[in-house]
């Protein structure tokens, strides 16, 4: 199935629109969204971005205290953490060996995929996600990020074209937000806000990293609040984001 000439040139006039959306965008949380908008042009409603270092899991829809975005399903994400799919998700072997976009059933009919791992496709079907692709985005020292888009319905061709050139430019514009933030001030952080943006990136809640550090939850909070203040971000996610992308913090 391929795009009429009419269509084609409505959503090459949509991408243009999402390249004119992203210039004066000042957070991260602003330029996910404005991707999440253009891929409802092409019927996808569900999107996931991480930022990861090289021994990290991959693709996984992520508690929202992890250095991720997403807007999965709640019940998807609950339910895959539950069975323990994060520890067995094929799309962390693809990612790794691949550089190019690939579609989540070429993963399915690969055959070195389990049974076990197909499950995991086969479950997140059941939630709505029937079919997805992902764009590995590798960096410097062994880092990198993957962006997702997944849907209802089938991808054709070109919509993975766009949105394998939307993901890209989503990524580097991120990058260039934390880049162009002072050094100064992420320099400014203490070894104890460093520790609970860490913990935070590690996907623990408050609770959980006062019982880490040994603190309370109140000081927990309080330590990650001032990191978010010197990183000039609004949320956690975006804190712990911004400290990996700067080596402030090493998952």
């Amino acid at each position: 199935m391929h795009f009429t000439p009419a269509a084609a040139q409505a959503f090459a006039v949509e991408f243009g629109r999402f390249l004119d959306q992203t210039v004066d965008v000042a957070q991260t949380e602003q330029l996910f969204d404005a991707l999440c908008a253009f891929a409802l042009n092409f019927d996808c409603p569900w999107v996931a971005y991480e930022h990861l270092t090289s021994d990290q899991r991959v693709l996984t829809p992520v508690r929202r205290e992890r250095a991720a975005m997403l807007n999965y399903p709640d019940q998807w994400q609950a339910h895959y953490f539950k069975m323990g799919y994060d520890k067995i998700d094929p799309i962390n072997r693809t990612c790794r060996k691949r550089a190019d976009a690939f579609r989540w059933s070429e993963v399915y009919n690969d055959g070195l995929t389990t049974e076990d791992e197909r499950r995991v496709f086969d479950e997140a079907a059941t939630f709505g996600l029937r079919s997805g692709i992902s764009i590995p985005l590798h960096g410097p020292k062994g880092s990198f990020a993957v962006t997702s888009f997944a849907q209802g319905g089938e991808f054709q061709n070109r919509t993975v074209t766009y949105l394998q050139l939307a993901a890209l430019h989503f990524h580097l514009r991120a990058a260039r937000l934390v880049n162009s933030s002072g050094m100064e001030e992420i320099a400014d952080l203490s070894p104890r806000e460093k520790e609970c943006i860490l913990w935070t990136a590690r996907g623990k809640s408050s609770w959980e990293i006062g019982r880490i550090l040994g603190i309370s939850l109140n000081t927990a909070n309080f330590h990650i609040k001032n990191a978010m203040r010197k990183l000039d971000v609004t949320s956690r996610t975006a804190a712990a984001i911004k400290a990996v992308n700067f080596g402030i913090i090493d998952l």
